[in-house]
């Protein structure tokens, strides 16, 4: 079920009088429960591709539909709130809050969300990701895996719609990056999620469903439903 979708994205800006086209009428929709992969060279704008759509930076012109409006319309303010809300962000370092433990991670994204501080439902996302056990340590004891199934626990807390993940394992050795991938599939099949991951790595792209190849800032190859 299509749950978001980019329609003619553009995304611009201008040197003196000259024209710099980043994204050229990129067309891309999303359905639940899949995991689509952006994937091209360094400087195809698959990373802005993903930053317009998570509403992190604006598109010269375009849609970005989802949950009948478009958010390329909507204020700075509502986009924030959308966010917060709705959307969960897994980058390529976990950006985990030092001085806070790993329990105090997710209910502080609670927090974020306007949500409900729930210990168990706290306890249920860290079982899910695997790190339970670790629920009172700081990341300096954590592993880079660790740290980084604590930042995924941390974007789904708050049951969001859509998972955008950029270059998640790009940290990571390869049996991480396996677990991490494994992880990722794991839960947008369980919770049903729409996610959306930016990766260079062609070795984790059996864990996807789309795999969207990009090139000069367009879509060069169109998702395939596995």
């Amino acid at each position: 079920m299509e749950t978001f979708k980019l329609q003619q994205i553009k995304k611009s800006f201008f040197i003196e009088d000259r024209e710099e086209v980043i994204l050229k009428n990129i067309d891309l929709s999303l359905n639940k429960g899949e995991l689509t992969a952006l994937v091209g060279a360094s400087g195809s704008g698959k990373s802005t591709l993903l930053t317009i759509a998570a509403g992190l930076q604006q598109a010269t012109d375009g849609q970005i539909l989802f949950e009948n409006q478009d958010l390329a319309k909507l204020s700075a303010e509502q986009i924030r709130a959308i966010r917060a809300k709705k959307f969960g962000f897994v980058f390529q370092f976990s950006h985990l809050v030092p001085f806070l433990t790993v329990e105090d991670q997710l209910t502080l994204m609670l927090d974020v969300a306007d949500k409900k501080i729930n210990k168990a439902e706290v306890t249920r996302v860290l079982q899910l990701v695997g790190m339970d056990h670790r629920k009172n340590a700081y990341p300096s004891s954590l592993s880079g895996g660790e740290k980084q199934r604590v930042a995924i626990a941390r974007a789904i807390i708050h049951q969001p719609e859509i998972l955008f993940a950029d270059e998640p394992t790009a940290s990571l050795d390869s049996k991480k990056t396996e677990d991490i991938m494994a992880l990722l599939q794991t839960l947008t099949k369980e919770l049903n999620l729409t996610t959306l991951l930016v990766t260079h790595d062609q070795e984790v792209l059996h864990f996807v469903d789309n795999i969207v190849t990009m090139q000069d800032g367009e879509i060069i190859q169109t998702p395939v439903q596995s």
